[in-house]
């Protein structure tokens, strides 16, 4: 098996070379020169010597001699300091250098067969974790590592930090020695307070990296333009490249959470004569038209929950992509994503534009993803968060004027999958989040995932709450078990009380789910009742919330993607029935609190029924706390 994709990787690539020689305008290279060689993936000592002049200095004198990427205007970021050779301290080096120490052919393996090796621990700020490695793999060298920022990057940060609360500042240092293990991170339960101290950290760590892989590029264009000008053969240790440029990719839902990551990667500009260009239309077309009001960041303290005004507040239009391009003096926006270094975008923007062009070639060199806000994703479409994972780290299509010569080995070998760094920010875990964090990630650095225990979440005192379970021995089945037992058991249990059969919300997590509850109710139950989907429309939404109310309609079926877009109060609630647990466990308090907007409601008065299996346990954990959770899931033992 692992010689048939060897064999597959070696003719797509040959193929690649095939189309790029005959491009024009393209330097001349052989085929002997530019082919993934044994000479290229030999192990070898690299030897830099110091240079006689500054870096600015020589790219001046090289001038157009420098066979690629001269960039005499652009530099990189966060002045002139010499990164070690492969091997050295340097936790950049050490994991995208030439000859990565954990990647190996028995590190592969293991994680293919998703082999892992773990153990629970605590990481300073960061809490509880569980640490997990490749089985039988070597150990980083990079997993201990203490972050090693520029100077002139962490200048800015120091300056804030001497400002924060001291548990903030420790929280922020935990993080970017985490991440120079260049470990994938899965954070599983991000509190509002954190999340601007976790982006802050988390942007500071992407420009580090952009940084030291710009200027490794550069400090090798001098050492070809130096050996050049003296007639001497081009060194041999020059793979610094992928197949492009970007290298670092961030997936938010909305415009508005892009613009919160700008704002954080340009604070940390190392000058105050740094430019960001295209700000004013950057500014434009992620923040909020001329003139409009944002009613949730200028509603009163208490008119919306705070989750929901974070989530929600600025422009919230879900589809967008942006390349952002860093060099030594600005942050260019709206770059063209095969010059960029980053890319900001959302799922569905990048899956738009995947089939727009047919090819995902300039997300063939990430090194460093991060996801944030899974919890919002998983409300929109996942599919499209998969489709851009299943997109990540593979061969391009096309060569794009890459020089092979300057291809690191392991691209070339189809291994940069087992070397990216992914960073997974949730406010709570689904089977969705955890499963693309088992079956996604491949980095052979190892993976750490926090793990914090929940308290029963609190609702209003003197509530009727009964928790019922339902069989399921196999998880395929759960989705087919669930309903049936709603449909023959729970449901008719209820039409037959008169308090129950009205004044009952029927709240149903899945969007397929509730699919299925509303087609049942429209097609086999003989009562009146209305529905609130993310697909209703204001008219209908005032209809429905008014019919419920007054009595018109007995049921009132509403799906949780409704209830996190809109976050509607509902009144006339005398019965809820949960179809499952919700994801989000504060609306389990909200829903309970809702009869009591009405006059004359006593506790006596409101029931509740929550269907669950052994599956949800997830979710259950967040209401009823670990240890309840626990507790119930044993009932059914």
């Amino acid at each position: 098996m692992a010689i048939d994709e060897d064999a597959n990787t070696t003719t797509r690539l040959l193929t690649l070379l095939n189309v790029s020689a005959t491009k024009a305008n393209k330097r001349k290279r052989t085929f002997e020169e530019s082919k993934p060689s044994e000479k290229l993936n030999k192990k070898r000592t690299v030897q830099i010597s110091a240079p006689t002049d500054t870096l600015d200095e020589a790219l001046k004198k090289a001038g157009e001699d420098a066979p690629v990427e001269t960039e005499q205007e652009e530099g990189v970021p966060g002045g002139e300091e010499v990164d070690e050779p492969n091997g050295g301290a340097d936790p950049y080096e050490a994991h995208f250098g030439l000859q990565p120490k954990a990647l190996t052919e028995s590190s592969r393996e293991a994680v293919d067969a998703r082999t892992w090796k773990s153990q629970r621990g605590k990481l300073g700020k960061l809490g509880g974790v569980v640490e997990a490695v490749p089985e039988g793999a070597e150990s980083s060298t990079a997993a201990s590592s203490k972050h090693q920022i520029q100077e002139k990057l962490k200048a800015p940060l120091e300056a804030r930090q001497a400002k924060l609360p001291r548990e903030i500042v420790e929280l922020q240092n935990d993080l970017l020695n985490t991440m120079a293990s260049y470990r994938d991170l899965y954070v599983t339960r991000m509190a509002l307070e954190t999340q601007s101290t976790i982006r802050e950290a988390l942007t500071l760590h992407a420009l580090n990296h952009i940084t030291k892989k710009r200027r490794r590029i550069l400090k090798n264009n001098e050492r070809i333009s130096h050996a050049s000008k003296a007639h001497n053969p081009p060194p041999e240790d020059v793979q610094d490249q992928g197949f492009t440029r970007p290298s670092v990719l961030i997936l938010v839902p909305f415009r508005s959470f892009a613009q919160r990551w700008v704002s954080a990667l340009t604070a940390h500009t190392p000058s105050p004569e740094y430019q960001v260009e295209n700000h004013s239309r950057f500014q434009s077309e992620y923040g909020l038209p001329p003139g409009a009001i944002d009613k949730l960041a200028n509603a009163e303290p208490g008119m919306y929950p705070r989750d929901h005004v974070e989530m929600f507040k600025g422009n919230i239009d879900d589809s967008f992509r942006l390349g952002v391009k860093m060099t030594r003096k600005s942050v260019k926006l709206f770059a063209e994503f095969y010059g960029c270094d980053l890319i900001i975008a959302s799922p569905l923007g990048l899956r738009m534009s995947i089939e727009k062009e047919k090819n995902a070639d300039f997300l063939s060199s990430i090194e460093v993803l991060v996801v944030d806000q899974m919890d919002a994703l998983t409300m929109q479409n996942w599919d499209h968060v998969q489709f851009i994972f299943s997109h990540l780290n593979q061969l391009p299509k096309e060569s794009h004027d890459v020089d092979f010569s300057r291809i690191k080995p392991w691209y070339l070998d189809g291994h940069s999958a087992y070397l990216r760094q992914t960073v997974l920010l949730s406010a709570y875990e689904t089977p969705e989040t955890r499963a693309l964090f088992n079956q996604s990630l491949k980095n052979v650095a190892g993976r750490i995932r926090t793990e914090r225990r929940w308290s029963p979440i609190e609702v209003p005192e003197g509530i009727d709450q009964q928790f019922v379970q339902f069989d399921c021995s196999n998880p395929k089945d759960e989705l087919e078990k669930r309903f049936q037992y709603f449909v023959t058991q729970l449901l008719p249990s209820i039409l037959k009380s008169a308090v129950q059969s009205s004044n009952t919300v029927v709240f149903v997590p899945s969007s397929l789910d509730f699919i299925r509850v509303h087609n049942h109710f429209r097609k086999n139950v003989g009562i009146s009742f209305t529905v609130l989907s993310e697909y209703s429309k204001n008219p209908e939404i005032s209809r429905a919330r008014q019919s419920f109310f007054l009595g018109k309609s007995a049921f009132l079926l509403v799906s949780e993607r409704f209830h996190f877009y809109k976050r509607y109060k509902i009144r006339g609630i005398r019965n809820l029935i949960f179809y499952g647990p919700p994801d989000h466990p504060q609306y389990y308090t909200e829903l309970l609190s809702y009869p009591f907007l009405d006059d004359g409601v006593d506790a006596s008065d409101v029931t509740c029924r929550v269907l669950y299996s052994k599956y949800d346990w997830l979710r259950l954990e967040r209401i009823a706390g670990t240890e309840g959770a626990a507790e119930l899931i044993k009932r059914g033992s």
